[in-house]
């Protein structure tokens, strides 16, 4: 079984992290560095694919941010997981279909760690919990070795992710586990960032197949 490095990044902003994340893919790519997921906070900014490019879309109150990963726009700010895999996927496991239901099935493996029911619905990728998108993906590929990942609303402010419309979707759809009343399990442990950080880490073996090394802080030397 391959492991996986496990980067806690804390908060980047999001144009930072994507120099990043290039870089880290073309040293990936090179075998210079292990398959590693970065795991990190971004201000706040709406990332712009390609896909809202094309569709003229508009997003006016937020601080926004063009992106190549797929799909169309996406939220990030406070309160927000966000776990980017940059991954060299071998032969058996290279479909791109495939790699985003790992994540989803990721997503909803660690919310079932919490207490909480989440599912996936075929009109669009990413997870959902009581009819609410709560987890996002979109991903780009470059020799096989993905770049961008996934984020999940846990804790975010006021209604800054419902305000938005998102993917095609009406304002209110979006939304964090937090807005839902998902603070505590039953057992009254809080469901925060740790904690799903935790359940994700807990889980990447059977999901990811990949054994995930002891968490290491971001430091500048990462991609040297």
């Amino acid at each position: 079984m391959r492991e996986i490095r496990i980067l806690q990044a804390g908060i980047v902003e999001h144009h930072e992290m994507a120099e990043v994340m290039k870089e880290m893919q073309r040293q990936r790519i090179a075998d210079e560095i292990p398959d590693t997921l970065i795991l990190v906070e971004h201000p706040e900014v709406v990332t712009i694919g390609p896909k809202a490019v094309r569709d003229g879309v508009v997003v006016d109150g937020y601080p926004t941010v063009r992106t190549d990963r797929g799909g169309g726009i996406t939220w990030h700010g406070p309160g927000q997981l966000v776990a980017y895999p940059i991954v060299k996927w071998e032969l058996g496991e290279q479909s791109v279909r495939a790699i985003i239901g790992r994540l989803e099935d990721w997503a909803i493996k660690a919310f079932a760690d919490c207490g909480i029911e989440a599912y996936t619905d075929p009109s669009m990728q990413g997870t959902w919990v009581d009819g609410h998108k709560i987890c996002s993906i979109g991903l780009s590929f470059l020799h096989w070795v993905s770049r961008h990942g996934m984020s999940i609303n846990i804790q975010t402010p006021g209604t800054r992710v419902e305000d938005l419309e998102g993917c095609g979707m009406r304002p209110g759809v979006h939304t964090s586990l937090a807005q839902l009343g998902y603070t505590h399990d039953l057992e009254g442990r809080p469901i925060d960032m740790a904690r799903i950080e935790e359940a994700l880490l807990v889980n990447c073996e059977d999901i990811l197949g990949r054994v995930p090394t002891r968490p290491e802080p971001w430091t500048a030397e990462v991609v040297a």
